[in-house]
């Protein structure tokens, strides 16, 4: 018994160590409205990036999610935008970040 108390233990100390993942991924079967058009204001200035708007899932809805400037948190940071994209199962969301590299360049 003592055994079996110290292995459980053991368990649940090393999931609570475990760090969270930063992404969640999940599926829906009916997909978001088109993208709204925006108009971007004059940027606060250097340093800011504007952050497109975007559909976000809420409930059984979505939500608009209105673009704005961000300051990059680091010099060369660049954004990656949130984005919907349909696969097998449904519609997955992809939240933005930033990072060190620029994968939107072709």
């Amino acid at each position: 018994m003592k055994k079996l108390n110290w292995v459980l233990g053991a368990v649940l100390a090393a999931s609570v160590a475990l760090p969270a993942s930063a992404q969640v991924g999940f599926s829906i079967r009916i997909g978001p409205p088109a993208a709204r058009v925006e108009v971007r204001t004059a940027t606060p200035g250097p340093g800011y990036v504007w952050v497109e708007g975007y559909y976000a899932q809420n409930g059984r809805h979505y939500r608009w999610v209105p673009g704005h400037w961000e300051r990059a948190p680091y010099e060369g940071a660049y954004w990656s935008h949130p984005h919907w994209d349909h696969e097998r199962d449904g519609w997955r969301f992809h939240e933005g970040h930033w990072d060190h590299e620029n994968h939107d360049r072709r």
